[in-house]
This record gives structure tokens, sequence and C-alpha cells, in this order.
């Protein structure tokens, strides 16, 4: 490879999780910051309408990146598994097949949801004026969707083959030229919620140039398209992404469910959600990265065969996650009433944020446990468990704890019943995840990269020569 990647397979395991941990939360920070500068500037207009509009918008929006989200995991865990056999053409093969895919499904699913909007934020519960701007927004974001999506493979791919700064470059730059369109596009134009929409097009189509030039010309992980190299790892690629993805959408399904259970409490509820959902995503940037972060690492020391650095890198996130997020829940204690003045909040909105800012932001740390799990999962050869863990997580243990939180104790049990569903799905995905290591140490199971790899070699001696570029 060209560049400047790192050996994940060498030196120490936890400065190879701490360094692609934190370089991988700087690009979704800076991705999410603007997020919350979005929310921050459309709440000077001093519309709360307008404010719940970008919330029910966000979360629809929330299902397509986790489609797309899906798609780099599965790519990024084949990639490096690949690479930690030193495979670097096997790696072009499966980039490349990989941002196909995420072009298909980039086009296809706008075309899908388009007509669909009006229902879909209706589920959601909004209605008449809120529920048109919201659909205004969607019809010009979703169109970016294979952008976004072929951005998420190729910084999967880049972080894959251990260069943790470059994963970063693409999405601070998308995220720069958010922060200056939105405000010009907002006010300057006087566009409103329009205005933050297109600002956020013009940030993906910044993300793929960059992502783009990085795999091309920096670190040459892509080949050129060819129908055979597409049929040679399509299956294998499909056999991960598919529970990926179903994995990554159960988390908009949790929320969609979510919503439907703050909407009872009115607009200031709505309006509070909004604004946590664009805070939560900065604050734990790290916990969100850390699934990518740790599946790179995970994947490269698996394919290479060392499994003692696989056990190793899955505790030292555990440790490194423990610390982080202990830091971040005395931070936002501290700041509670300087986050709420800064959002305008009053009432029920203002109340919200304090009970994120308190204990209930313990949830990090056991998603972050979830999100660790998951990887090694995928890592190991086990890509279907993650999806069963999550769906019931998301929707019967949600259910269960929310529904019974909500009704005793109001928006405050409502919480309570979010950190009790974490933390025993936690509990059960660390139990999964050492069975794992304990079978693997046993016997290591089969791994489909050898076929996948095996399948490419074939099409390369057939065709008589090499079509990577």
């Amino acid at each position: 490879m060209q560049g400047d990647p790192v050996k994940l397979t060498e030196g120490s395991v936890m400065r190879h999780v701490t360094v692609m941990s934190f370089t991988s939360s700087i690009g979704i920070m800076a991705i999410y910051l603007v997020d919350l500068f979005d929310i921050f500037f459309i709440s000077l207009l001093g519309h709360e309408e307008v404010a719940a509009a970008a919330g029910y918008a966000s979360t629809l929006l929330f299902f397509v990146s986790a489609v797309n989200i899906g798609l780099s995991i599965g790519a990024g865990t084949l990639i490096a598994r690949v690479l930690g056999r030193d495979d670097d053409a096997g790696a072009r093969d499966i980039t490349t097949t990989s941002a196909v895919v995420a072009i298909a499904v980039g086009i296809v699913l706008p075309i899908l949801m388009f007509p669909a909007l009006p229902f879909l934020i209706g589920l959601l519960g909004a209605e008449g004026d809120v529920a048109e701007m919201a659909q205004g927004y969607l019809m010009i974001v979703l169109p970016a969707t294979a952008l976004s999506g072929m951005s998420m493979v190729f910084v999967a791919a880049i972080r894959a083959d251990g260069a943790a700064g470059w994963a970063m470059y693409p999405a601070l730059l998308g995220a720069a030229i958010n922060l200056v369109f939105d405000p010009l596009l907002i006010f300057g134009l006087g566009m409103d919620l329009p205005g933050a929409a297109t600002a956020t097009v013009l940030a993906r189509c910044g993300t793929f140039a960059l992502a783009f030039y990085a795999v091309t010309r920096k670190f040459n992980l892509v080949s050129r398209p060819a129908g055979p190299t597409l049929r040679a790892h399509i299956a294998g690629i499909v056999s991960y992404f598919v529970p990926a993805v179903i994995s990554n959408i159960a988390s908009p399904i949790a929320m969609a469910i979510l919503m439907r259970y703050i909407t009872k409490f009115g607009p200031e509820a709505v309006a509070g959600m909004a604004i946590i959902g664009r805070l939560s995503p900065v604050v734990f940037s790290v916990v969100n990265a850390l699934s990518g972060a740790i599946g790179a690492v995970l994947a490269q020391n698996y394919g290479a065969g060392l499994y003692d650095r696989v056990r190793r890198a899955y505790f030292d996130a555990i440790k490194f996650l423990a610390v982080y997020v202990a830091i971040v829940i005395l931070l936002l204690m501290l700041f509670q009433e300087v986050i709420a003045d800064a959002f305008s909040a009053l009432g029920l909105a203002r109340e919200m944020i304090y009970i994120f800012c308190g204990p209930f932001a313990m949830i990090a740390f056991f998603n972050g446990i979830l999100f660790v799990a998951t990887a090694a999962f995928n890592s190991l050869g086990q890509p279907q468990l993650a999806p069963r863990l999550i769906w019931i997580k998301s929707t019967v243990g949600q259910l269960a704890f929310i529904s019974v939180g909500s009704h005793f104790l109001g928006m405050h049990g409502l919480a309570y019943g979010l950190v009790c569903n974490a933390a025993l799905f936690c509990f059960v995905a660390h139990q999964m995840t050492m069975r794992l290591f304990e079978k693997l140490s046993l016997e290591p199971s089969e791994d489909v990269i050898e076929d996948l790899t095996s399948d490419a070699h074939h099409v390369r001696i057939q065709h008589g020569k090499t079509i990577h570029t």
C-alpha cells in the first residue's frame, strides 16, 4: 500500500486502540458537531416547530445512515482481515465491490422512500406544518445517499489499512464545508431549514471528493470495477453487509419507538430530544467511533492468526471506554446549566438536558461495550450474532423498560428504563464475546476470507493478468 498505513498486528495494542479511536472520533465529532450547530442555528430562528421538524427528519436520516454505516462496517472488517494476511490485491477488490454495493443502495433507497415520506414522518408523530417542513428537508438530503455511502466505505478502507489520520480528513473537510454554508444559507439567504439541508448536501460532496482521492491516489485501495471481481467477492461481502445493516437499522427503529413515547410529552420534549440527539454524538463521539476503530484492530490481528492480541484488544477497548466515559460524565454534570442556556432550553426541554447530563450518561458506557462486542462478533467470523442481540434490545427490551418506566415516573422513568435496558444487553453481549474467545482458543473457526481470496486468485489466473489499477 502507498501512503502511511500502520501494521495493527505489531506494537502496543492499547496504543492502536487509543489512536484509532481518537482519530476516528475526531471525524465523527466534526460531523455531529456541525449537526449540533444546525440545531443551534435553527433554534435562533425562534420557531419551535422548525426545531421539531429537524428532529423528525433526523430520525429518518438516522435510518439511512444506519444502512450506510452497516455497509462500511462490513467492508472495513473484511478489508482489515485480508490486510492482516498482507493481501493488498484482495483488499482492493473488496473495497471496489463494497463501493458498487453502496452506489446501488444509495440509488434504490431514496427511490423507495420518496413516495412513502408522508407516511414515514406521520409514523413518528409529526403533523401539519412540522411534517411538511421535515419532508422538504428530506427531499433535499436523500439524493446524496450514494455519496455518503461510498464515502463511508472508502473511509472504512483507509482505517482498515491503519491510516488513522487520513481516515478522519474527509469528515473534517465535510464538517468545515457544512459549518461555513449553514449560517450563510440559513440566515444570509433566508432559506431556513432547506438551507441547512443544502449545506449538508454540499458537505457530503466535499467528503466524497477527498475520500475518493485518498483511496485512489494516496493508498491505492481500489481496483477497476470488473464483472469477475464483483462476482468473486459479492457473496462474501453481502454475508457481512446484511447482518451489519440489519444491526444498524435497529438503532433508528429504536429511536422511532423512543420518539413515539417522547411525543406524548409534547413539542417541548420533542425539541429537547432533538438537542440531545445532536449533543450526545458529539460528547460521546469516541464511543461511537470505538466500534469501527476496534474492528480494524481485531480484524487485522484475527486475519494474521494473532488470537492473543485479539483478546487483549477487546479488554483494552473496555478499559479505554471506562476512563473516557467517566471523564465525560463529570464534565457534563459540571456544565449542564451552560449547555441548557446555550440552546435557550426551557421547561421540559431543559429538564431533559439535565437528565442527559446526569447519571443517565452512563448509558454510553453500556452501549460502548455492546459496540465493542459486536465488532468482535464481526471480526471473529460471526456477523450473524449481532443482529439478533441488537434487535431484541432495540425492540422488545426497550419497549418493556421505557413503557414501565414512563408509566410510573414520567420522563425520568423513561430515561432510567433506557439505562437498565442498555446495562442488561451489555452484560449479555460481554458473555457472548467471552464464549467466542473460549472457542477461538480451542479451535479457531474457519475463515470465510480464505475462500474469498482463493476465488479472487482463481479469477486473476483465469484471465491471465491482474485487473487492478
